[in-house]
């Protein structure tokens, strides 16, 4: 069997980063078997133009119910497992899926001696302050130490995040901590698919990646008011009223604290990785006007 006819298991399959990689999988031969809880839904376009999963998978795991629903034949023949499983806005317990669900797709992994478990996690989880952060974080260092040949890839952030700038800009605002200083290198979602799929089975390593540009968050709400032709205008968020939002949201619910944190942190740390890809976040923030 060639490295292209090998069987591939992709968890997270029906969000942005899954979906743009077993587009990639299938263009590059591999055998691609999906985990997804809803079929119907991995057949449809996914958000932020990530392409439809019908036609590209030759395998099919239905866990509807997560963890309860996965049993060890699921992964049955698979040499490689690829995690792009994580919660960012959907409401569920970030413990319960970015830990807990994929130690459950490791412990399977383990169990059927497959060869590598490649994850996407995020940079500057370490040093994060959110339920999100800290999730990830413990599945990495639970990673880094199986005997299944661990394989971490931290991107900057995904263009499909800063959708919302944009959405602020359409609208005559954007605000954010600070001057604007911090740096990111955004990716798009084809182009982590790009790096991740030439890395399976290419041996342990952690990866810090992003895309071909580096830019601070003024640069990125500047793009985003040209795209959507309106006079920038840029509100800074004084860090006290970040603490009264973070203090606020805790109150609401433990899972809005978590990710008002999670945003907060991102716009307060620089988030610079490798640079890879061709795409280029002007043209993205332009694709939204269609």
């Amino acid at each position: 069997m060639t490295d292209a006819r090998k069987r591939v298991l992709v968890a997270g399959a029906t969000g942005y980063v899954g979906r743009h990689i077993i587009a990639r999988l299938h263009d590059d031969g591999f055998v691609v078997r999906a985990a997804v809880r809803d079929r119907a839904r991995a057949a449809a376009p996914g958000a932020y133009g990530a392409p439809a999963l019908e036609g590209l998978v030759d395998e099919w795991v239905l866990a509807p119910g997560g963890a309860a629903d996965l049993h060890p034949q699921a992964m049955a023949d698979v040499d490689h497992v690829v995690s792009a499983l994580g919660v960012t806005r959907q409401n569920a317990d970030p413990w319960a899926i970015d830990f807990l669900l994929n130690l459950r797709y490791l412990e399977l992994a383990e169990l059927s001696d497959t060869e590598s478990f490649l994850y996407v996690g995020v940079m500057n989880t370490s040093t994060g302050s959110s339920a999100v952060s800290r999730a990830k974080h413990a599945f990495m260092e639970a990673l880094s130490r199986s005997r299944v040949s661990p394989q971490i890839v931290n991107p900057s952030g995904y263009f499909s995040d800063l959708t919302e700038i944009y959405d602020l800009a359409k609208r005559g605002m954007a605000f954010g901590l600070g001057d604007g200083s911090v740096r990111l290198s955004p990716i798009h979602g084809a182009d982590l698919a790009d790096f991740c799929v030439s890395h399976i089975g290419s041996g342990a390593g952690t990866w810090d990646i992003g895309g071909p540009e580096m830019l601070t968050y003024r640069d990125i709400v500047r793009l985003a008011f040209e795209a959507a032709d309106r006079k920038p205008r840029y509100t800074r968020v004084p860090q006290p009223l970040a603490s009264a939002a973070v203090w606020t949201a805790d109150r609401i619910s433990p899972r809005a604290g978590s990710l008002t944190r999670f945003f907060l942190d991102g716009m307060q740390t620089d988030s610079v990785g490798e640079p890879h890809g061709t795409h280029k976040l002007a043209d993205y923030f332009s694709s939204l006007q269609r």
